[in-house]
């Protein structure tokens, strides 16, 4: 692994479009130095296992539902990720293929273990699966795994939580709005983040909106694992130890056709692509964190359906920066800090 100049460039460029204050190449050197000392970055000695203990199997089954359940006219497209070529599957699918057959190819690609924070970090925030608050925009239904890079084993009875901006690039539950100006009404509002409890495969789903983009950063959603969270009687969890600060990213390819749909189409904030954003480029050394997808229905208007399988080192834990908090009254900024990507 090593970090290049051309890498330090677009670390470099990115910094300076970036939420103000906010040092990506300082990140991105955390992440690093992790990684470089982690024993396991990745879950790759772990696939004969899983495959063995019907992990695979069972993701593939449950993708295939959950697909099921919210396709328009079934299954029409799909596409393997990576960063560096067309994103499209030489597979021949179409409405009339077997959601198996779909899940079985490529159904799961791996993460590693991250250390950078993620935006806007909110905490006491709600305890559900739909965390759409009815907002515009391309239906996403989300679909994670997760699994401890130490024995390959499900990590299970953990409260997983996702974050990410709205259409128009704004982040609920914090004193900014779109292009960064101040929107103190903005912290009474909790769209797009969530938790739920991972289940027996380690898993969870979301059902959300696909993320729009905002100057500096390419579209992505944040993902969190708390290994001692506790729910709350109001369903919430007010919680900022996490053994996981992670972000999933899209296929450029995707992307492209996402951006020409409103309300997205309609965000004039400098929108940078994937192979522009530093801490996706320097991610894409150690790991794969954009996600597979499948188109639901004739229009991508229909919906998206991602998966995720990702290592969790559980013997790393730390505090995230918590840039507000969500009480029953409202939200409630931490004051003066650093912000982040």
């Amino acid at each position: 692994m090593h970090f290049t100049n051309t890498l330090l460039s677009v670390l470099a460029a990115t910094q300076v479009l970036a939420h103000p204050g906010h040092d990506v190449e300082e990140e991105a050197l955390k992440r690093r130095t992790y990684l470089e000392n982690a024993k396991r970055t990745d879950l790759s000695h772990c696939a004969a296992e899983l495959r063995a203990r019907g992990h695979e199997q069972r993701g593939v089954q449950r993708r295939q539902a959950l697909a099921a359940e919210n396709a328009k006219r079934g299954i029409v497209q799909r596409a393997p990720s990576d960063i560096n070529k067309t994103h499209l599957s030489t597979a021949d699918f179409d409405q009339n293929t077997p959601l198996h057959d779909v899940f079985a190819v490529n159904s799961s690609c791996v993460l590693s273990p991250e250390v950078t924070e993620g935006p806007y970090y909110v905490a006491g925030e709600f305890v559900r699966k739909d965390v759409t608050e009815k907002g515009a925009g391309v239906p996403l239904w989300i679909d994670i795994d997760i699994v401890d890079v130490t024995n390959c084993k499900p990590i299970t009875n953990v409260w997983v939580e996702i974050w990410s901006c709205n259409a128009t690039g704004v982040y609920s539950g914090v004193s900014t709005g779109a292009n960064y100006k101040p929107a103190p009404e903005n912290l009474k509002n909790t769209f797009l983040r969530g938790f739920q409890k991972s289940d027996a495969d380690g898993a969870v789903q979301f059902q959300s909106i696909f993320p729009g983009h905002y100057a500096g950063r390419t579209h992505h959603v944040h993902v969190a694992v708390h290994p001692s969270a506790t729910e709350r009687a109001n369903l919430t969890i007010n919680d900022n130890t996490v053994s996981h600060l992670g972000q999933m990213y899209f296929d450029q390819d995707l992307l492209n056709r996402v951006e020409a749909i409103e309300p997205y189409a309609s965000n004039h904030a400098l929108w940078t692509k994937n192979a522009q954003d530093g801490l996706l480029t320097y991610a894409l050394y150690s790991s794969d964190p954009l996600m597979q997808y499948v188109q639901l229905g004739e229009k991508l208007e229909d919906g998206v359906l991602a998966w995720l399988s990702f290592g969790v080192n559980t013997t790393y834990s730390k505090k995230a920066y918590v840039a507000a908090t969500y009480y029953k009254d409202g939200g409630k900024a931490a004051g003066p800090g650093r912000p982040f990507m």
